[in-house]
């Protein structure tokens, strides 16, 4: 396929050869590491090509501001992540050999609770607070009224669309 094929490309790469160097050295010196700034500055770019409306910037300061405010959002995104994977390994850490999962089993761990996290974070804050008192910490209906002083009709609204939520994407019906 041709570059003629698809309108936003000759742009996209225009965009990508005035930016990326820029870009990437923010990312650096953001993160103070090469390898990952290369990775979010690719991933920024990879977003675009599936964002045609972003693609249009009135000047080089428009597109750098855009540039930036996706590198901030995938920035925190690869935080949590690290922060999600350090605590489980610290938890698989604490664990004795013998229970020790594979590789392939801690991947599928962390992705999953990833995935829950990001389809939590759809959810309004107190929806949040709800369906982790219910699922993590074990509360019933009365303790989480009582913790977040909501009335239990509403914990049970919460949870329900939380639950909503995850059984949609279980089905294949929502993405993270």
């Amino acid at each position: 396929m041709t570059t003629a094929e698809y309108p936003g490309q000759t742009h996209l790469h225009a965009l990508y050869g005035s930016h990326h160097g820029w870009l990437k050295g923010w990312l650096q010196r953001r993160l103070g590491n090469a390898a990952d700034a290369s990775d979010i500055a690719h991933d920024v770019f990879l977003r675009l090509l599936v964002k045609p409306a972003a693609r249009g910037f009135a000047t080089p300061a428009e597109a750098r501001a855009y540039l930036r405010l996706m590198a901030k959002g995938i920035c925190t995104d690869h935080w949590r992540r690290r922060e999600i994977e350090q605590a489980w390994l610290d938890t698989l850490a604490a664990q004795p050999e013998s229970v020790e999962p594979s590789p392939e089993f801690r991947a599928a761990i962390i992705e999953t609770i990833l995935e829950v996290g990001t389809l939590l974070g759809k959810l309004s804050a107190k929806a949040q607070q709800v369906f982790v008192l219910a699922q993590i910490y074990g509360f019933s209906t009365p303790e989480i009224a009582a913790e977040l002083a909501i009335s239990g009709r509403m914990v049970q609204k919460h949870l329900a669309n939380a639950v909503l939520q995850l059984a949609l994407f279980d089905a294949g019906l929502m993405r993270p």
